[in-house]
Order: C-alpha cells, then sequence, then structure tokens
C-alpha cells in the first residue's frame, strides 16, 4: 500500500533503505558544563536507526548560537567527542545521520552564556511574548522571556559564517555523515529572511537577495568545507513560530533561496510547514514554485502521517517525507507506518524536561509483546 514510502532512496552517495526521515528535535538532555552529548543520547539515536535518515537535533555552533538550556553544542572537543558516540551507536545499527547546525539568533537570554552577553540578531527588535527555557538554582528548567538582542556588526556576521563552517567540520570528524543548516522556525537565518525585523543598511539588508546574504553565504562556506553532497537546509515558509510573520512575497522569496540553493548542488532542501496545511496540496503554488526553482532532493515536513507521505511522494510533490514528534514515542516508527499498528502517544511533559523517562523509555512494539521494556 505504501510502496514509494518504504522504497529505497538514494541521496547522494548514501543509500536510503526508505524515504522516512527522523526530524531534528530538541530534546535538552545535554550534561552541564561541557554541553556534550548524554551517553543515553547515542541510545536514544540508535533506537530510531532503522529511519531512512535521521537529522539530529538543532546543534549550537557555538556559544553565542545558544538559545536554550541544556542543548548540546559541536564547538568543543568534549562535544565532539560525545557526538561521536552517537554517531557510532547509529552506524553500528545500519543507520544514517545528519547534524542540524544552528544559531537562534535574537531567541535567548543573557544567563544562557559565560559572559552574559545578551542574545543577537539582524536588529534590536526583541520578541514581546516568546519564552526559552533556562535552569534554575536548582538546575531545574524553567521559562523566562527573552532578553532584548543587540544588532550584529557586519564583521560578526562574516565571523558567524566561519563558526558554521568549523561546526560542518567538528561534525563530519565526529562521525556525521553530513550536516543540515537550521534557516527555519524563526531562528538567526530566517529573522534576516524577515524584512518586519531585517532593517539593516549594509549588505545582508534591503532586498531579497541582501536578505539571503547571510545563508547563502554560510551554505557556500559549508559546502567548501565537508562538500555540497554533505549539506541539507532546512527552511519554514509561512511559518509564525518565535513571533515571526509571514514573509509578503513567498513566491519570490522563496523562489529566489531555492534557484540558488539549486546551483549550489547541495544535498537536500528541507521544506517545513508549520500549519500542516498547504504543504499537502500537490497543487500549492508555493510547493510547485520550489519544487521547480529546486531541482535536487526535497524533504517535506508538517502533519504527515503514511497515507499523506504516500500521496505527497506519488503527486511526486517531494523525495522523502520527515516526522517528528510520532519518533518520540515510537523508536519504530518506520515498522509501525509499515504494518499499519498503532502509534504510541507522546508525552508532552518529559519532551524537554531532561533524564531518561520520557527519553529512551518508550517500548518497541516487539518489546510491548515481550514485556521486556
Amino acid at each position: 500500500m505504501f510502496r514509494r514510502l518504504f522504497s529505497r532512496y538514494s541521496l547522494g552517495s548514501l543509500w536510503l533503505p526508505n524515504r522516512v526521515v527522523m526530524a531534528p528535535m530538541n530534546r535538552n538532555r545535554a550534561l552541564e558544563p561541557q554541553l556534550a552529548p548524554a551517553a543515553m543520547s547515542a541510545l536514544y539515536y540508535a533506537q530510531r536507526a532503522s529511519a531512512g535518515l535521521i537529522i539530529g537535533e538543532g546543534t549550537p555552533v557555538s556559544a553565542q548560537a545558544r538559545g536554550c538550556a541544556r542543548t548540546p553544542g559541536i564547538y568543543s572537543a568534549a562535544q565532539v567527542a560525545g557526538w561521536q558516540r552517537v554517531t557510532d551507536a547509529v552506524h553500528r545499527r545500519g543507520g544514517r545521520i545528519f547534524l542540524q547546525l544552528w544559531h537562534v539568533g535574537r531567541v535567548g537570554h543573557c544567563s544562557l552564556r559565560a559572559d552574559a552577553s545578551p542574545p543577537v540578531g539582524p536588529s534590536a527588535i526583541g520578541l514581546q511574548k516568546d519564552r526559552v527555557p533556562v535552569l534554575d538554582g536548582n538546575g531545574e528548567p524553567v521559562l523566562v522571556p527573552c532578553d532584548p538582542p543587540r544588532g550584529l556588526r557586519t564583521e560578526e556576521i562574516r565571523a558567524i559564517v566561519g563558526d558554521f563552517a568549523r561546526a560542518a567540520s567538528n561534525a563530519i570528524a565526529a562521525g556525521f555523515d553530513g550536516v543540515e543548516i537550521h534557516a527555519a522556525n524563526g531562528y538567526l537565518f530566517d529573522q534576516f529572511r524577515c524584512p518586519y525585523l531585517n532593517d539593516r543598511s549594509d549588505e545582508y539588508g534591503g532586498a531579497t537577495r541582501k536578505r539571503w546574504r547571510f545563508l547563502l553565504e554560510t551554505v557556500a562556506a559549508v559546502a567548501s568545507t565537508v562538500g555540497s553532497e554533505r549539506v541539507g537546509v532546512r527552511i519554514s515558509p509561512l511559518g509564525t513560530a518565535h513571533e515571526m510573520q509571514p514573509d509578503p512575497a513567498p513566491l519570490f522569496t522563496y523562489g529566489y533561496l531555492a534557484c540558488q540553493l539549486d546551483e549550489l548542488r547541495i544535498a537536500y532542501l528541507h521544506v517545513y510547514d508549520q500549519s500542516g496545511s498547504w504543504i499537502h496540496d500537490p497543487q500549492s503554488d508555493l510547493l510547485q514554485q520550489l519544487r521547480s526553482c529546486y531541482t535536487g532532493p526535497m524533504i517535506l515536513c508538517g502533519g504527515f502521517d503514511a497515507a499523506r507521505a504516500e500521496a505527497a511522494l506519488r503527486a511526486d510533490s517531494g523525495d522523502l517525507i520527515a516526522f517528528g514528534k510520532h519518533f518520540i514515542a515510537n523508536p519504530d516508527l518506520v515498522e509501525r507506518l509499515r504494518i499499519g499498528a498503532p502509534l504510541a502517544t507522546w508525552n508532552s511533559s518529559t519532551i524537554y524536561k531532561g533524564g531518561a523517562n520520557g527519553y529512551i523509555d518508550y517500548p518497541t512494539l516487539q518489546e510491548e509483546a515481550l514485556g521486556t521494556h
């Protein structure tokens, strides 16, 4: 019934056994103060290695890039060693894994950095209602309002391009098969794209091509460092997360980006519809624009089940389908989708809580049947 979803796919030199992708999801389990992945993170990802491709959680490329407590980085030797345990575990299970490289931009809090420096962004325009998790005096996560950001200087933007290139090199050294640049969900690159936030007068503000320049320079630098076939990019057209406003000209804005990424011959374009609506319509103007401008592999994400995934693949709307929260409670999601088994429900209270509970203790179908979990 779902032949396309469970067919093999060639993603560059990687052969994927199916077209089910595990979407990047922050789980906030890194250990303070090194902010390296915990040992149990290796088990968490290995449990889900049957996915055609795993995209590891959003991972800050520098101390400045952090926006949440307990998110693992990829800018120190200890962090690289921690991620090496993760990739080794996934590869032993026959899996394939990319790492999502992340800079939160204005979404953050001074307490998340040792020097108490403020968040940064394209401008000093801050968030009004958004909250981020920091640690209280007892080491427990609590939600606090974001601190006001400061606008980045031009030379600082170029330094961040270098941070991404070094992080990509670290990721490959840690054993990842590739990296994904996070340009979605209201974080730094999305903020530069947004004409309501980006009021700059330098080469990174103004016209559409200038607002995308930061991202495209970063993609080029990362591709030069690790190879374009190892670089993916994630975008979220029309998304409103972190107090963003939908782009006023999405067909032009994202069509331009898709054409530029096509010329860079990256591994894939990962398109996330936060609303889970237009991405399921093969006649969507935005989806068709992206598909026509970007000729490489496209991952679709946003409200998919097995039937919707198969339909999207058969309509040639995309090449791979990413599933997010379903992977939290279903480590064997691929098998459950394949046989039409019921899906377990995730516990929302433990998604970012920390510890093993709600992280590595969700049973597979086989474990449920044998009573071994």
